[in-house]
């Protein structure tokens, strides 16, 4: 039986800063309390978490734990969005993803690499040391350069990109698998996994691994002008996280789905705070509610207009006012027959004995 989903959650990525109150995991935690939230999701960044530490120290998580529950806090999932980015690098952006890894590997692909895979690695034990059912991440990309298909791609490339890119996570989803935590991809443009066909490519090339799991994300779905509602449908019993963010799609004569090369406040698909833009949350909540989904719902803020302040204080009650706490019993229980098995049989104008 689902006990419902949790929430609301905060993902701290955007907001951390070098000031408190977005210093320190102590202080936002205390921040994120004070604006209404029950969760914080953790970036695996140095600032906020030692993932070597999490990950061979259950004491180490049991302190951390600790200093949350005294503001009422607390983990939904740690993220390691920007380790698994590299773990599949094409190399046109080998020079842009640099900064995502530590001085010490930049210019080295392979040593690079190596290093994402071993934080992602971390990630799953530290996410099992602190009792976690799930992870947040990214795919990586090979096949993202030629996501349009001109010139025409020889036959064989995508398939083969799928296949390089299941064999660097199958070892890494196989210590998910050790560690007993889903390890759930975000559908993201700029990732392979970026619609319901290249998950199910992924999926197939892992041999449909039972901890390669979803992040769903409605925003980048309106970004993309995909059925963000057909998917919870065809993919539900995949999904382990859930991002709350809201987007917008206004295309013209002049700009649409691929942008122009415009900054965010000029394109037609855009990030917004929750309730500025167009998601059908209501609808969303809905079917994660039907499908018994029991994680966290997540803010993820990312807005082209407000400030992130703002979007933060606004964000814990709307997620609050759409969480559907399921119930437990059916509407119409008051009006239950009472009848048993033979005025059953009566009722169907069976006859005792009767085939």
């Amino acid at each position: 039986m689902s006990t419902g989903m949790k929430g609301p959650g905060i993902f701290l990525a955007q907001f951390m800063g070098d000031t408190a109150p977005f210093d320190t995991l102590d202080h936002m935690a205390e921040w994120a309390a004070g604006l209404g939230y029950v969760g914080v999701q953790i970036p695996c960044n140095d600032r906020l978490i030692d993932l070597k530490q999490a990950a061979e120290s259950r004491s180490y998580c049991d302190d951390l734990r600790g200093m949350l529950d005294r503001h009422g806090i607390q983990v939904t999932e740690l993220s390691t969005h920007l380790q698994g980015q590299l773990v599949a690098v094409h190399p046109a952006y080998d020079t842009l993803f640099d900064g995502f890894a530590p001085p010490e590997v930049h210019g080295r692909p392979a040593e690079r690499q190596a290093w994402a895979v071993e934080q992602v690695k971390l990630a799953a034990r530290a996410s099992a040391n602190l009792g976690l059912k799930a992870h947040a991440t990214f795919s990586g990309a090979l096949a993202w350069p030629y996501v349009y298909p001109w010139p025409q791609r020889p036959a064989g490339l995508v398939e083969e990109a799928f296949a390089e890119l299941a064999r660097r996570w199958l070892p890494i989803l196989d210590t998910f698998e050790e560690a007993g935590v889903d390890c759930a991809f975000e559908v993201h443009p700029g990732e392979d996994l970026h619609d319901g066909a290249t998950w199910e490519r992924f999926l197939a090339a892992v041999g449909e691994h039972p901890r390669a799991r979803l992040l769903f994300d409605p925003s980048h779905f309106v970004l993309q002008q995909l059925d963000y509602l057909d998917f919870i449908d065809r993919y539900h019993d995949r999904i382990s996280c859930f991002h709350v963010k809201d987007a917008e799609f206004n295309p013209s004569g002049r700009t649409g789905v691929y942008g122009g090369y415009e900054n965010w406040v000029d394109r037609a698909g855009r990030f917004r705070s929750l309730g500025d833009g167009q998601v059908d949350f209501s609808s969303i909540f809905s079917k994660m509610a039907q499908y018994g989904y029991d994680g966290w719902a997540v803010l993820e803020w990312e807005c082209a207009l407000k400030r992130a302040e703002d979007g933060a204080r606004e964000g814990a009650p709307f997620i609050d006012a759409h969480i559907i706490r399921v119930t437990d019993h059916a509407f119409d229980d008051f009006a239950r027959s009472g009848v048993d098995q033979a005025a059953i049989r009566k009722l169907l104008g069976l006859s005792d004995g009767a085939a």
